[in-house]
């Protein structure tokens, strides 16, 4: 069976409950925008691609099943933008669901001040608008593999094979497939030129090992796994050509917001002289914010760290400081940041994406 993030025909949407894995895959409906906005704040699906078209996708369901306004193209579009507001408090840090939905809004305003447009055809053409943005992911998805696999063996004499490290999950459990970071990994396997991909756990909720080193298992992609805390000895000791991660929010300098613990793999890979490359699309950038110090970062309940599977792992009292991400400064990211467009040094990212009209 292959494995999917969601699962979307017209008018019908599942969501992998991820917080299930690996010891169980269940896919779930997703009836509306109400149940895509519980499943994003639950983090029964995770990663910025996913993520956004999990919310977009769920208002194309319910743009199917008739919802909203039929008569008024004004009402109709309105309809919309409440639905997207919505869906964008569940989760701040993620760009890439603000930016489909300041896209979206855009065209819907564009397209209902058509000359002769009806309200059914602005619906229907609202649906397939949404339902392109599934296969840009995965087409975009591939794209970044291939620059990404041209920029690490062209950065290594011989040409590889290599050895990665990696964090969080970038793949197709992140996004509509193949990944990100993820597919960086999988290009550079299709290409016989992996070694081998060393996987973070990430805790506290183990993105690593619960979802990555599932996938890429899955895959037939040779993974080990190790502790958040041994990446540095992993990389000193295994021979790691470089790192690569994902990102769910760029500011405009390059600095980027990632899972927790992104920041301190960034420094021990500085030291070490170890590429260290994030992998994103370019909707992850976010021009209006000049710097990673104004990304909000969302904090997770303690319990997360306490608790697991009802098990107590700390004393119930201890204060618990719990971020979901952390941000790297851009001059950290040595390697650069991929994009569906090319590498970019993660400085000039977000003004090179701007100026070809491509954030």
């Amino acid at each position: 069976m292959a494995l999917e993030s969601l699962r979307y025909r017209r008018g019908s949407l599942e969501v992998l409950n991820q917080r299930l894995l690996p010891g169980q895959l269940r896919y779930e409906r997703v009836g509306g925008v109400q149940r895509a906005w519980a499943a994003i704040r639950d983090m029964e699906v995770r990663g910025a691609p996913a993520i956004a078209l999990l919310g977009c996708l769920s208002l194309a369901v319910e743009l199917a099943g008739g919802a909203g306004p039929q008569e008024d193209l004004g009402a109709l579009e309105e309809f919309v933008g409440q639905k997207l507001g919505f869906l964008l408090s569940a989760r701040p840090t993620a760009a890439n669901l603000g930016r489909e939905a300041e896209r979206l809004r855009g065209w819907v305003r564009r397209r209902a001040e058509t000359p002769g447009v009806t309200p059914q055809e602005l619906r229907e053409s609202i649906i397939e608008y949404i339902e392109g943005l599934l296969e840009k992911d995965r087409r975009d998805n591939r794209s970044i593999g291939a620059h990404g696999a041209d920029a690490i063996l062209g950065g290594l004499p011989g040409g590889g094979p290599v050895t990665l490290l990696t964090h969080c999950n970038t793949g197709t459990l992140a996004t509509a497939g193949y990944g990100t970071a993820l597919g960086v990994v999988r290009a550079l396997h299709e290409r016989g030129a992996l070694s081998r991909v060393l996987c973070t756990e990430t805790r506290p909720y183990n993105q690593g090992s619960r979802l990555s080193a599932l996938e890429l298992r899955h895959d037939g992609v040779p993974v080990t796994l190790i502790a958040d805390s041994a990446a540095a000895a992993a990389m000193r000791l295994h021979g790691v050509h470089a790192v690569v991660v994902g990102a769910d929010r760029v500011a405009a300098n390059g600095d980027v917001a990632n899972k927790i613990g992104t920041f301190q793999l960034a420094v021990a890979a500085r030291h070490l002289r170890i590429p260290f490359y994030v992998a994103a699309p370019s909707s992850t950038c976010d021009p209006s914010l000049a710097s990673g110090d104004l990304i909000p970062i969302e904090e997770r309940p303690g319990t997360e760290l306490t608790q697991l599977g009802g098990v107590l792992l700390a004393e119930p009292g201890v204060d618990v400081w719990n971020p979901a991400f952390d941000v790297t400064p851009h001059e950290l990211i040595t390697g650069g940041v991929i994009t569906e467009r090319g590498l970019f040094a993660a400085s000039d990212v977000c003004g090179q994406l701007a100026e070809r009209g491509e954030r």
